[in-house]
């Protein structure tokens, strides 16, 4: 398994995957980032975090049915590891650990 360190990036992707569940594919994937945080993508961006993922071990991709919509094409389709939820996990308790470490005063606007 490549490296396990997880950026912020990578985290929206895989955070995206876990909201988009039974349905995350490379566009939807970037759609909902795009919707969610205002960031304009690309298709190239995403795939190339998702491939980094799945190569970390985060994701496991599968090809889906072909539909109409598509010209008959397959998706690949992405979901959640247990290794990748457990790096979600440990990412927001890391967030949420320096996040209480902040003084009140920072937020208070006084001056250290």
């Amino acid at each position: 398994m490549k490296g396990t360190n997880l950026g912020e990036f990578e985290e929206l992707v895989l955070l995206t995957v876990g909201i988009l569940y039974d349905d995350a594919y490379g566009l939807a994937i970037m759609d909902e980032i795009e919707k969610r945080t205002g960031r304009s993508l690309t298709i190239s961006s995403v795939h190339k975090a998702l491939m980094r993922l799945e190569q970390k071990g985060f994701l496991h991709s599968f090809m889906g049915g072909a539909t109409e919509a598509r010209g008959g094409r397959n998706k690949r389709l992405f979901t959640m590891t247990n290794t990748g939820k457990q790096a979600l996990k440990e990412a927001k308790e890391l967030r949420n650990q320096m996040w209480q470490a902040i003084p009140k005063v920072v937020w208070e606007g006084g001056n250290i």
